[in-house]
């Protein structure tokens, strides 16, 4: 979580931490076309895996939007 909403944005974030991140805040569905689909609350948002190891710096962004919208920061997964 930290480095999703860290500023300037991570270079290093990997897509498996990221997968584990989602999978711990929401439900995660797997989609026939390689996409994953991210449901948090009401809120849900489609993401494709990256052709390497890290994301990209859209998908941070896009991220950081899908989980602040559903209500979650940093501060949240520090006391959980």
């Amino acid at each position: 979580m930290e480095k999703v909403f860290a500023r300037p944005s991570s270079g290093n974030v990997e897509w498996r931490e990221l997968l584990s991140l989602l999978d711990a805040a929401g439900t995660t569905t797997h989609e026939p076309n390689g996409k994953l689909k991210v449901a948090l609350g009401p809120r849900s948002a489609v993401f494709q895996a990256p052709h390497g190891k890290t994301v990209d710096q859209q998908t941070l962004v896009d991220v950081r939007r899908l989980l602040t919208d559903a209500g979650f920061s940093p501060r949240d997964m520090r006391t959980a």
